[in-house]
Parts: structure tokens; sequence; C-alpha cells
């Protein structure tokens, strides 16, 4: 990583959802950069939907990296969207507006793919952000985090608040969510392969078609980016944070199939919605503005993750 310890040398940090699957990672990097002060903010301990909690989270800080978030798969987006806009849009109203309040220098809201136009051109490119409305079934999801970019904007016309917005692709890695009521595919689909392999069952049932399309980003790669984008991004224009690999879910159905050893056979469940029907960034910004591309190879990341999995399910 080509982090810059001396960036972070006097700085008082606060990430929300610290104790999360990519808050543990991003914590434990900054520590070893060795800044003043490292808080987390989770919700032992704070209720980021509450305004004077996050003012509390957010006293005697320096910089904010907003990570807390309700979030999951299509299932648990289907289910509660609701729970999804609201948990989202008041956490990140609330720790903008105190972090503001409190001046802190620098504030980094993390955004989602899921803000992009269900029909975006391939690859999503930041200025068609606002050329269309999201894939329904996790539209209030994506809706409720892309407000942190309306109001970053807005906090720095108004007030001179140096916030800034990224975008990134889902995540994947060891110690990743492997809940089934609120995974995202990929430890979804290792769960279901292991587990079969295990019980020696004939079949695996995976939702939908298998056409979609995705992108993922190997959550030490993503450290690496936020971690970049705080020391060197100042700018209102919202960044894409991805590593320029697609792969269809029927591709990665059968990558993890073969990676796991499941000898059984593969079905589509067509009666199960499909999401986005294709998602790939264009990062060219993020590595003109910040220096930032993705080191990790799918294939390795993904034996990291099944190899985490299998050892600590």
């Amino acid at each position: 990583m080509n982090l810059n310890k001396k960036y972070w040398k006097n700085k008082r940090v606060l990430i929300t959802g610290g104790n999360g699957f990519l808050g543990s990672y991003l914590v434990k990097k900054l520590k070893e950069l060795n800044p003043k002060l490292v808080r987390i903010a989770d919700i032992n301990k704070y209720d980021l939907r509450k305004y004077e909690d996050c003012l509390k989270a957010t006293k005697d800080i320096d910089v904010v990296i907003h990570l807390a978030a309700k979030v999951g798969g299509i299932g648990f987006n289907r289910e509660f969207p609701a729970d999804l806009f609201e948990d989202n849009i008041l956490m990140g109203t609330f720790m903008m507006k105190a972090a503001r309040i409190n001046k802190v220098k620098k504030y980094l809201a993390l955004g989602t793919i899921c803000a992009y136009p269900k029909f975006t051109p391939i690859p999503f490119t930041e200025t068609n952000l606002w050329n269309g409305y999201p894939e329904e079934t996790n539209a209030p999801y994506g809706l409720a985090k892309k407000m942190q970019l309306v109001q970053s904007t807005a906090c720095r016309d108004q007030y001179g608040f140096n916030s800034i917005f990224l975008l990134p692709v889902n995540l994947y890695g060891p110690g990743d969510n492997f809940n089934p009521k609120s995974s995202h595919v990929i430890p979804a689909l290792i769960k279901k392969f292991v587990e079969a392999k295990q019980n020696n069952d004939k079949e695996v049932v995976v939702w939908g078609t298998g056409k979609p399309t995705r992108e993922f980003l190997y959550v030490e790669d993503a450290v690496e980016g936020i971690l970049l984008a705080c020391e060197r991004y100042d700018k209102p224009d919202a960044v894409n944070l991805g590593s320029a690999f697609e792969i269809s879910i029927k591709d990665l159905a059968q990558l993890i199939k073969k990676l796991t050893g499941f000898k059984g056979k593969l079905s589509w469940d067509k009666t199960k919605p499909d999401g986005q029907p294709k998602r790939k960034l264009d990062i060219s910004m993020a590595q003109k503005e910040f220096g930032f591309s993705a080191k990790t190879t799918f294939e390795k990341g993904l034996k990291n993750t099944i190899d985490w999995y299998t050892e600590n399910k």
C-alpha cells in the first residue's frame, strides 16, 4: 500500500461500523498507520439513527469514515425496504450534520453501486449516476445512500465542509456475512456449495437465471482505496471504487462450485429475481485522482474467502 503515515500521525479518526466486515479490516490497517486516536462507533455504543449519539461520536474528531449501514442481499431488500431506507438515510444525514457541527476536517461517506440507474451503460461512469431510477429491489437502500452525495455537495457549497463520496461495488473476503437471510451473492453461494458438499447433496439451486453480471472488490483492496481517498481526494464528485472485473452469476456459481469441490448438479430457480441486469464500473477516476487500483485477483480472493469459511463456519 502506498499510504502516507505522516497524514495520519496526529489525526483523531472515527470509523462508523468499525466492527463490521469492512470496518474491522479498516480499523486494523488504520492502527498500523499509528494515528493519534481510532474511535469505533458501532451499535453497542452509539445509535447513529439518533442525532445526539452522532454528536457524541464525532466530538473532538478530525476524520470521519462513515461505513455503518443496514445492508443485505436481494431477499433482504425485498423483505425490509422501509427499514433499509429509513435507517440508512437517518444515519447518513445525522452523521454528516454532526460532523459538520463538530468541525470535523475530513468526512468520507461510503455509498453503494445500488445507487446507479437500473439500465446504466457499461461500464458505469460517475456522470451516469443521475440518469434514471435504480433497480427496484434495492432502490430504497440505494437512494438512501445516494442522498449522502446530495448532502455532501450541499454542505460543501454552503459551509465549505470537506466531505467526499465513494461508490464501491460489492465487497467480499474472509469474515464476510454468511447469514443466508442477509448475505450477498458470494458468501451465500459459498455457504450453499460447502454445505451441499458436506451433506453429499445431489443438487444446488441458485436464484434467478444466472445471466446478470457483477463486479466484486476484495475487502483489503477496498480498505486501500478508502484510505488513499482520505489522504489524497478533496473534490465534490462521487468516485467509483471497483476492480474492473466483470463476471456473470452463472460463471460465478460454476467457479465457486469448482473451488469448493462440489460434484453435484447446479440448477436455477427462475421464479426468483435477478436484480440489476449488469454491473461493471469505470474505475479510471479513482486511478487518476488518488492512485487506486485493485491488486487481488478474483480467483485468489475467492479461494481465501472459501478457505476462511471452511475453517470458521
